[in-house]
């Protein structure tokens, strides 16, 4: 069963009100949707949006009690300013974007995201796109491929494990991805906290669904629909992610871009934002011990001004 990552704390940062329109970008489980609903009331509106498939038809029946106040869609936050204005959401009072994966498709061996379960290589959050991570791992060439682990993993290892993995190729299946990992870190350097593949997986995963490139296009588009007064707040799970947020939330709460040195500002910006949360809010140690899968989360929020 997914359990929603920090959810009390990102319902009281995004202050939703009965009566408010709200976009929650990354349905999932449903658990922050279904928090959202119960606080805008039977005269709110949420617009949930989530490129799984599945997800989006689990969550017809869990919140179906809410009615025409849930509008689901299957979609990439990516596009959540088109979406919106499609769905009727011109100008929204919150959105949420909850970076991670659920518990469902981690625990599903058929969609190929976990190294822990014998499965085919995947990894795509919407089926109906063409490239699976046995493409990736199969058909790039090894320098690319090490690069992909390098930059998306941050993985020390990376073009050793590259290596291995085109020595072994054709890979079918996460548990022979696993094997090649394993095999081609030292076992000395095995890190001692997670298993020797996770920055690996995750590499491919976010490497087959453009994460990152979703990521930057998401955050600009809640932006064109945010109210003034209205807060954006993200969930992620990796430097990568915080580091993209951070930088975003930054540049968007600051008048001027131009260089230090410059003596008279020539790029006309002006800040659209004022942040929320000075410092990332982690999960407490209780929320940790209860659901392990959450001690790495991650929430930042900002408003619109």
């Amino acid at each position: 069963m997914h359990v929603s990552v920090l959810s009390q704390e990102s319902i009281e940062l995004l202050q939703p009100r009965p009566g408010d329109a709200f976009v929650d970008g990354t349905l999932g489980g449903g658990g922050h949707a279904r928090l959202l609903l119960e606080r805008l009331g039977p005269d709110g509106r949420l617009l949930a949006i989530d490129r799984d498939e599945a997800a989006v038809a689990a969550a017809k029946d869990t919140l179906g009690r809410f009615g025409p106040a849930a509008v689901l869609v299957h979609g990439d936050f990516a596009d959540v300013a088109r979406i919106a204005r499609e769905k009727g959401f011109e100008k929204v009072n919150g959105v949420l974007f909850d970076l991670g994966l659920s518990s469902d498709q981690l625990e599903d061996p058929s969609r190929g995201f976990s190294f822990r379960l014998e499965g085919p290589l995947d990894m795509r959050m919407d089926a109906g796109t063409p490239v699976t991570a046995a493409r990736v791992v199969n058909e790039l060439p090894e320098r690319e491929l090490a690069a992909v682990i390098r930059r998306l993993g941050e993985e020390r290892w990376a073009a050793r494990i590259a290596r291995f993995i085109a020595a072994r190729r054709p890979l079918n299946s996460t548990r022979e991805l696993a094997q090649a990992v394993e095999a081609a870190i030292p076992r000395a350097a095995w890190p001692p906290d997670i298993h020797p593949a996770t920055r690996t997986f995750q590499a491919l995963r976010m490497h087959v669904n453009d994460e990152l490139g979703s990521l930057a296009s998401g955050l600009e588009g809640a932006l064109e629909i945010l109210e003034p007064g209205g807060r954006l707040a993200v969930i992620s799970f990796h430097s990568l992610e915080d580091g993209a947020v951070k930088r975003f939330f930054r540049q968007e709460s600051t008048d001027c871009l131009c260089p230090p040195r410059q003596p008279v500002c020539t790029c006309g910006h002006k800040a659209t934002v004022r942040i929320v949360t000075r410092k990332p809010v982690r999960p407490s140690p209780e929320e940790v011990a209860a659901n392990p899968r959450s001690r790495s989360a991650r929430l930042r929020a900002a408003e619109r001004i």
